[in-house]
């Protein structure tokens, strides 16, 4: 038995059909695991151990009755718990790297999944770029001398922020578009973080690959496919989930990035393939495990607590 401590967004709120989290929980639960759920923002460090307020769960796979809690307590994450899933969703703002370095003090006497200095580490359209040879021609900065020359180049593009997540500010621009000087002033105004423009990949017409690799191994995939006539495929933003196999380029991509996620400790990450390239490698919460089962019957959330129960008794 583990105990299971999950930082995570409002459970109460979520779609229990899609939700990853949820599966993930669950999956626990079956197994005998004690849940609690606990918001990031309640996290205490006081004389080196981390307390949180947090409030014990049983679930059911019921919607709209998916959830009952017992009394809230003052959970010791280092002695309490162990193991602690983190996944909450983005922005992948201050408060967010905070929580990292929060977690980093009791990981991995407790094992924090993913290990938190390693999110820290992996900016997801940051990541990326560490892989020579796998992603689109891409451009990171907030100088607008350097994205418009970029755009000048390449022609048609995709600009996105970031830190952004969930295709949120995902805008594409034709070759000649006088837009994208605007865009850069209007994302400056907000936020002093970089841009990432890269070269659009025609290929999302046919969908955006979520890959689901666990301990550095590719488990399996489902494709997002964009509305008509749109250039963003995530779901939560009118993205249509679909089966679809794993081919030879994807499990070539997967080969060259995994045995970095598993020395890194990401033991649960979701990349973003397009075409014949890698996008993005999502560490923070990802996604698409719900999908995967239904399409494939392949169950990442086994798989997933397989590998943390062998890593906790080994830490035995």
């Amino acid at each position: 038995m583990l105990k299971v401590a999950i930082q995570m967004d409002p459970i109460e709120g979520i779609n229990i059909a899609s939700d990853t989290t949820f599966f993930l929980a669950l999956e626990a639960q079956r197994r005998g695991h004690p849940l609690w759920v606990y918001d990031f923002r309640t996290l205490a460090l006081e004389d080196g151990d981390l307390f949180c307020r947090a409030r014990p769960v049983t679930l059911r796979p019921v919607a709209g009755d998916h959830v009952s809690f017992g009394d809230e307590v003052r959970l010791d994450l280092g002695r309490d718990v162990d193991v602690i899933l983190m996944r909450q969703d983005p922005p992948f703002d201050m408060a967010y790297v905070t929580a990292t370095y929060l977690l980093e003090t009791v990981h991995p006497r407790t094992l924090v999944v993913n290990d938190p200095a390693e999110v820290r580490s992996a900016p997801e359209k940051l990541f990326a770029t560490r892989f020579e040879g796998v992603q689109p021609p891409t451009l990171i900065s907030a100088d607008p001398v350097a994205l418009v020359d970029f755009h000048e180049r390449h022609g048609d593009v995709v600009l996105k922020p970031l830190h952004g997540a969930a295709g949120s500010g995902v805008v594409r621009l034709k070759a000649g578009d006088p837009n994208l000087e605007a865009l850069i002033e209007i994302h400056a105004a907000a936020s002093r973080d970089p841009l990432v423009i890269q070269k659009f990949i025609p290929a999302v017409s046919k969908g955006d690959k979520r890959i689901i690799l666990i301990e550095g191994e590719p488990v399996g995939a489902i494709n997002r496919v964009p509305a008509e006539g749109q250039v963003r495929s995530n779901l939560r933003v009118g993205g249509t989930a679909a089966p679809v196999e794993l081919t030879e380029r994807d499990l070539e991509i997967c080969a060259i990035i995994g045995p970095e996620l598993k020395t890194r400790g990401l033991m649960f990450v979701g990349i973003d393939v397009i075409g014949d390239h890698l996008t993005e490698i999502n560490v923070t919460s990802p996604t698409g495990a719900v999908q995967l089962k239904d399409f494939t019957g392949v169950d990442a959330a086994a798989i997933l607590w397989d590998a943390i129960e062998a890593n906790r008794t080994r830490a035995r």
